[in-house]
Parts: structure tokens; C-alpha cells; sequence
């Protein structure tokens, strides 16, 4: 007795098989949208469209399919997104439901909601694909920014450089360094005069006059003078100006008359008086 799958494979049960079907054409979805006009044949479409990514989206979740499959797997299940996308709002333009406002967000096999949802989407196995795990990866938040008054506790007296000599490395480099500039100077100094003394120009010791006021310095304060009294009745002194020697000599001798008032008596100040008298002083 024949069983039933060779029963089907008989010339005369492909013969029924071909009679029944005759006359029904299987309709194929339309390429765009918009060629449809009838709501429920969208719905339908849209339907299939479903079916089809629900296919594709498992067997993408198998990681041993290879990078080159599972890269194409992802490609056309991105392909059948948009395409989801134009019948729905089809649908919309017939009169139906708006499914992308009301339809349940696209998730994971784990529950999560697919990354990239506004652009290319990666499903199952392609997210851990080179160069894509890289684009999931969260950068690490920045270090919290320290307050003024978190900063001001590390401050001290160290801060400042008031302990920079307490670890006795700092001074003796500086003495070191300071001996070091000072034979340099002295050096220095003992081959300029070795020059000089080479030249036959001798060497003499003036005392600085603080009082001493150079031509120049004159001449450029006369300038100024002239300058800012321009339009100006001049003065001319006609008292003779005591030098400076004259004015120390006359403050000296103020200086001893009150020492002498101070402390000499009556009889001593007559007695210093006749005599200068005598002396002619």
C-alpha cells in the first residue's frame, strides 16, 4: 500500500492539483505604495511585511551565520523597515489607523528597544559586529567639578611656597648657585681692571657727591623749565645762594647753641660770649 506523500508525487495528483489552481493568479505585492487604492489590501501588505522582518530578525539572531550573512540579513531587514514605513502611512492617506503613532515600539529579542531608532537599526548578531559595538558603547561621564570651597581645604601654607625651604634642598642650591654668580662677578671685575691697569690708566678712588647735579640733567631741567614758563616774566635772584657747606656749617652751629642753652648755664654762656669777643670770632 502506497503511502500518502507518494501519492502526492503521482502525474495524476500533480494533474489535480494543477486544475484546481488553474485560474487563481497569485497576486504579488505592488513595488511602491501608492499603487494601491484599497485599504484592506494595504493592511494585508503591511501584514506580510511584518511577517517577513519577524523571519529575518530570528534567523539573525544566530551568530555563527558569518559576518558577510548577517550583514546582508541586517541590510534587508532595514530594507523592509522603510518599506513598513510606506504602507503605513498609506494606510493613512486611505483613512486607516496611523500605526507609527500608535504602533508598539521596535524591540530587541532581550526586550529592549532597538538602538537607532530614528536611522539604520541593527538587530541580534550584528551588534556585536566590528566597528559596530564601538557605536553602542557610552562614553563615560565626566569627574563632577570641584566647588571653591572644596578647593579651598588643599590649600595651605606649602601652596603658597612658605615651606619649599623645610626639605633642605632648595637652600643649598641657592648658596651654591649664589657663590657661583658672585666668583663670576668678582672674575669679572678683576679682568676689567687688569685691562685698565694694561692701558697705564690709574685708578681713583671720588667720593660720590649726592648733591653733584649733572650738565646734561641741568641742561635737560633748564629745557623743561624754559619750556613751561614760555611767555613768562623770568627771575633772577640777586642775593648770593650759600653753598651747601655754608648751610651745613650754619646748621651745625644752630645745633651747638641749643645744646649749649640747654645744658650750660648763665655764667658759662657770658664766659663763652667774652671770649669769643676776645678771639674775635
Amino acid at each position: 500500500m502506497a503511502r500518502n506523500a507518494e501519492k502526492a508525487m503521482t502525474a495524476l495528483a500533480r494533474f489535480r492539483q494543477a486544475q484546481l489552481e488553474e485560474g487563481k493568479v497569485k497576486e504579488r505585492r505592488p513595488f511602491l505604495a501608492s499603487e494601491c487604492n484599497e485599504l484592506p489590501k494595504a493592511e494585508k501588505w503591511r501584514r506580510q511585511i511584518i511577517g517577513e522582518i519577524s523571519k529575518k530578525v530570528a534567523q539573525i539572531q544566530n551568530a555563527g551565520l558569518g559576518e558577510f550573512r548577517i550583514r546582508d540579513l541586517n541590510d534587508e531587514i532595514n530594507k523592509l523597515l522603510r518599506e513598513k514605513g510606506h504602507w503605513e502611512f498609506r494606510i493613512k492617506e486611505l483613512g486607516g489607523p496611523d500605526y507609527a503613532r500608535i504602533g508598539p515600539k521596535m524591540l530587541d529579542h532581550e526586550g529592549k528597544e532597538v538602538p537607532g531608532n530614528r536611522g539604520y537599526k541593527y538587530f541580534g548578531a550584528a551588534k556585536d559586529l566590528p566597528g559596530v559595538r564601538e557605536l553602542f558603547e557610552k562614553e563615560p561621564l565626566p569627574p563632577p567639578r570641584k566647588t571653591r570651597a572644596e578647593l579651598m581645604k588643599a590649600i595651605d601654607a606649602e601652596y603658597y611656597g612658605y615651606r619649599d625651604e623645610e626639605d633642605g634642598i632648595l637652600e643649598p642650591l641657592e648658596q651654591e648657585h649664589e657663590k657661583k654668580v658672585i666668583a663670576e662677578a668678582v672674575e669679572k671685575w678683576k679682568m676689567e681692571r687688569e685691562a685698565r691697569l694694561a692701558r697705564g690708566e690709574e685708578e681713583e678712588e671720588e667720593e660720590v657727591n649726592i648733591y653733584a647735579v649733572n650738565d646734561e640733567e641741568s641742561d635737560e631741567e633748564g629745557g623743561k623749565e624754559k619750556e613751561s614758563e614760555e611767555g613768562q616774566q623770568k627771575f633772577i635772584a640777586h642775593v648770593p645762594v650759600p653753598s651747601q657747606q655754608e648751610i651745613e656749617e650754619a646748621l651745625v652751629r644752630r645745633k651747638k647753641m641749643e645744646l649749649l642753652q640747654k645744658y650750660a648755664s648763665e655764667t658759662l654762656m657770658a664766659q663763652s660770649e667774652e671770649a669769643k669777643t676776645l678771639l674775635g670770632l
